[in-house]
Formats: C-alpha cells, sequence, structure tokens
C-alpha cells in the first residue's frame, strides 16, 4: 500500500523571494516528495508550505528545510505580525494514506531528536507528538515568542525544549509535531480597526469561549482588520458557520466582511459543504462532474496524454521520460512478483524478495519526477520572467535563474540515475525470474532505457544556461558513466533474454 504523509512547514520569512526559494529549493531535492503549495504573506512575514510524499522522504525534505532555513534567516532581525519561535516555525506532519497517527508521533519525534542534535536548534513537541500536556496546544507553546523563549529556555524549567540546547541563537526554536488535517483560513474587514478583529477573534476562538474547533488571533494586514483562523475539525465546525459569526460580530462595530483567503490546500469536501450551506442545496459528490469523471475513469491516463500533447510546454519529454522510467520499475516489479512463491524457482525467492522492494521504491521516485519536472520547467520561467530594471533586481533575478536551472538539471538527473538503477534490476529479473516473464523484462530494459536518454537531454539542456562550470562538469561526466552503463547492461540483458 502506498503510504502518503502531509507535511506544512512555515518559515519566518514572507518577503524575501530569493531565501524563500533557497529553502524551497533544499527541500524538493528530497527524489520522491511532491510540493503542492507555497503561500507567502509580507505583513506576516512568513512562507507556508505544503508538501506530501513517503514518510522518510518526507522526514528528510523536511530536515534540509529546517536546515536551509537556520542558515538564511537571523530572528534577531525579523520583524511581522504572525507569532513566531524560530526561523522554522512549526513542523506539522498529518497522516494522509497508509499511515497512522502514531506513524506521524515517529517522524516528528526523529526528526526533533536529529534537529535538536545536529542543527543545535531548540526543539518543542507539540499536539498528537507532545510529551506533556501543556505543549499540545501550539499557542501555549508559543508563548512570549522568540524574545520571551529566548530570555526564558535556559532559567525556566517550563520552558525547557524536548530536543537540543537550552538555549536560543539567531534561527530561534522550532515546534514539530503530528495533528489531524487543519484549515488555515483568513477573514478580512472593511476597517483598518485591529482591535475589532481581536474582539472578533476572542468571540470565536476555543480557549476564550468560542467554537471548540478553532484557534483566532486579530491582525492587522495589508492594511485591513484580519481575523486568522486554523480549523482543526471543518467536519464539525465548517468554515461557513464560523464566516457568518464573523459577519454578525462585525456588524455590531458597523463593519464588514471584505473577502477571505486560504492558506495552503482545503479539502475539498469542506468547499462542497459551505457551498452547499450557502445555496441551501442537498448536493451528492456524485453531482459534482469531476468527482464523477474520476469514478468512471478509473485513473488519469488520458487526462496526462491529453496535457501531453496539449500546446503547452509542461508536461514535456522529462516528465514523460520519468513516466517511462515508472513503466519499467512497474514491469521489474511484475517479473519479480510472478516469480515469488513458484517452486521453480526456490532458489532466487530471497532475491526477488530483495528485487521486487527496490523496484517500488525507484517506481514511486519516478513516479514523483513526472509532476517534479514539470514544476521545475515553470520555475525557470518564472524565474526569467522576474524584474531586471535595477542592479538589485538584475543580482535577485540571476541568482534566481541559476537556482532554477540547478533544480531543472537535477530533477531529470534523478531520473537518469533511477532509469540506470531500474536496468540492474532488470538484469537480474532476466537471469533469474520466471520464464514466461521474458518479454515483460526485455520491455521494461528498453523503457528503462529510453529513460535515461530523455532524461540525459533534460539535465544537458539546462546546465547549458548555467554559471556553474564545475558542477555542470561533474554532472557531464556522470551522465557519461551512466549512459555507458546503460547501454552494457541493456545489450547483456537482452542477449540473456534471447539465450533463455
Amino acid at each position: 500500500m502506498e503510504r502518503i504523509v502531509e507535511c506544512v512547514p512555515n518559515f519566518s520569512e514572507g518577503r524575501r523571494q530569493d531565501v524563500i526559494d533557497a529553502i524551497v529549493d533544499a527541500m524538493e531535492r528530497a527524489p520522491t516528495i511532491q510540493l503542492l503549495d507555497v503561500k507567502s504573506d509580507a505583513d506576516h512575514n512568513r512562507t507556508v508550505v505544503t508538501m506530501v510524499g513517503p514518510p522518510r522522504a518526507l522526514e528528510q525534505a523536511a530536515y534540509d528545510g529546517i536546515a536551509r532555513a537556520s542558515q538564511l534567516i537571523d530572528m534577531d532581525e525579523h520583524e511581522g505580525q504572525h507569532p513566531r519561535m524560530g526561523a522554522t516555525d512549526v513542523v506539522p506532519f498529518v497522516p494522509v494514506k497508509g499511515v497512522t497517527m502514531d506513524d506521524c508521533v515517529g517522524i516528528a519525534r526523529r526528526l526533533g531528536r536529529r534537529v535538536g542534535e545536529e542543527l543545535d536548534i531548540p526543539v518543542y513537541l507539540y499536539e498528537a507528538a507532545a510529551t506533556r500536556p501543556d505543549r499540545v496546544n501550539l499557542a501555549d507553546v508559543r508563548r512570549g515568542e522568540y524574545e520571551g523563549i529566548k530570555r526564558a529556555i535556559a532559567t525556566d524549567p517550563d520552558r525547557a525544549p524536548d530536543f537540543g540546547p537550552a538555549s536560543v541563537g539567531t534561527a530561534g526554536a522550532t515546534v514539530i509535531g503530528a495533528r489531524p488535517f487543519l484549515i488555515a483560513f483568513n477573514v478580512y474587514l472593511n476597517t483598518d480597526d485591529v482591535t475589532v478583529a481581536k474582539r472578533i477573534a476572542r468571540a470565536v476562538r476555543h480557549s476564550s469561549g468560542g467554537f471548540r474547533f478553532v484557534k483566532a488571533l486579530g491582525l492587522r494586514v495589508e492594511g485591513r482588520a484580519q481575523v486568522s483562523m486554523n480549523l482543526t475539525d471543518f467536519s464539525r465546525t465548517p468554515m461557513h458557520r464560523v464566516l457568518e459569526v464573523i459577519r454578525r460580530e462585525a456588524a455590531r462595530d458597523g463593519v464588514s466582511v471584505s473577502h477571505s483567503e486560504l492558506i495552503g490546500l482545503v479539502p475539498r469536501q469542506a468547499l462542497l459543504d459551505s457551498g452547499s450551506w450557502y445555496l441551501q442545496l442537498d448536493v451528492d459528490s456524485m453531482q459534482v462532474l469531476e468527482d464523477r469523471l474520476e469514478g468512471t475513469q478509473k485513473g488519469t491516463l488520458a487526462d496526462f496524454l491529453d496535457s501531453v500533447a496539449a500546446e503547452t510546454p509542461t508536461p514535456g519529454g522529462g516528465s514523460v521520460a520519468a513516466l517511462a522510467g515508472a513503466l519499467a520499475a512497474a514491469l521489474t516489479t511484475m517479473v519479480g512478483r510472478l516469480t515469488l512463491g513458484r517452486k521453480r524457482y526456490a532458489d532466487a525467492q530471497d532475491a526477488m524478495k530483495e528485487l521486487v522492494q527496490e523496484a517500488e521504491q525507484l517506481r514511486h521516485s519516478l513516479s514523483a519526477g513526472v509532476a517534479k519536472d514539470a514544476e521545475a520547467y515553470d520555475r525557470v520561467l518564472a524565474a526569467y520572467r522576474r524584474p531586471k530594471e535595477t542592479e538589485d533586481e538584475r543580482r535577485i533575478r540571476q541568482a534566481a535563474v541559476e537556482r532554477a536551472l540547478t533544480h531543472a538539471a537535477e530533477i531529470p538527473l534523478n531520473t537518469a540515475r533511477d532509469a540506470v538503477a531500474v536496468l540492474d534490476l532488470v538484469a537480474q529479473a532476466a537471469e533469474m525470474g520466471n520464464i514466461n516473464a521474458l518479454t515483460d523484462a526485455a520491455t521494461a530494459a528498453h523503457l528503462a532505457r529510453a529513460a535515461f536518454q530523455g532524461a540525459a537531454l533534460n539535465v544537458r539542456v539546462n546546465a547549458e544556461s548555467m554559471a556553474d562550470v564545475e558542477r555542470v562538469e561533474a554532472w557531464l561526466e556522470e551522465l557519461e558513466q551512466l549512459r555507458e552503463r546503460s547501454q552494457a547492461l541493456l545489450q547483456s540483458m537482452l542477449h540473456l533474454v534471447e539465450e533463455r
């Protein structure tokens, strides 16, 4: 079963795009994670990233983001509307598919220990991962913010971290935990009087007598009063119910709601619930066109092929190369599973078990590369579109382009590596696997070789525009070694197939 976890790290930087890009780049290097959303706010001076992936890969991506943020963000210089404790302020893990809350607690605690020991950053565990009841609630952990924890951490036993030193550097402290899915929902008022927003926040949040599953603050953002909220269980406290109470409370002060916004992602059901309430409509999800199509198409292959065939640059050759590699890995797994449990292949059972496990890891990595390659190309285009009127803008643009090109080359480079690794496994499958699946193994070999060749082209085309000559030379040297190995593996494997 596929195992998917969501991670939503919050970083204390929402104004310097080059810093935000560098942190996101560091996390995206994990091969099987998928970046879903990056939301920055200059008034909050905060960026919220949403990513998903298998547990271990996501844990590594979160660590890489925390490490990079600690190098680039100085909390002594940080100012913003949103409460914060550190460069990486909070890192929650959320179970999505094939994992439990206990699994996410384990991830949070492993990551917390590693961050404390390797990065010397104080770490506090919260929500389901909390080690004591007074740290379940994030607001209690973050009380006093960066300045308060800096003063108290060394002397107040209640402020001692779960991991890491009892002292705070410029990266501050980080809160890591495991929790259910929440909706970050902000409502703006048509006034700049923040006292109105603060009063309404007190009325709707649970800690001061409001809704059970609402946490709220009153802030001034973009010149307007804002009620900033986290809805921790939308099925029991839906967005529309909270919004209507905010409207009524605001009306007492002669104020109205101007608009609302979501930070990060929202479950479709939450929007259906609110839409149905406002329309006074009883609607079944199968009355929603997209839901009905998803239920009848049994997958998205047709959609993907339509996207490739469209008059758009993405998804393109890099995504298709990754898909070819994923198909090769899937066929390799099939050959292994058709060999397992057969008495005729008793001597190959242990090798086939290991082969299936490795092939599945490669399949997930290559599958993730399909979307990642398209996203990387879009980031290159975005970098080239940056303003370049002033010297400072040109410098920032050049750095952004270099980072984007580097990322856009590293994604297909990982595809190339994975494709050759699949070829290695195909050779084993052809040698020891079920003879009735030999043609499947040969098809996998051709696909893996095509995946390598397509990925290598994409590495080269991005590397040509890069300024980092040393890095490019190392990539090209590695590609040549991979090319020779892939060619040798393909030829020897196909010869073996003919012999058998």
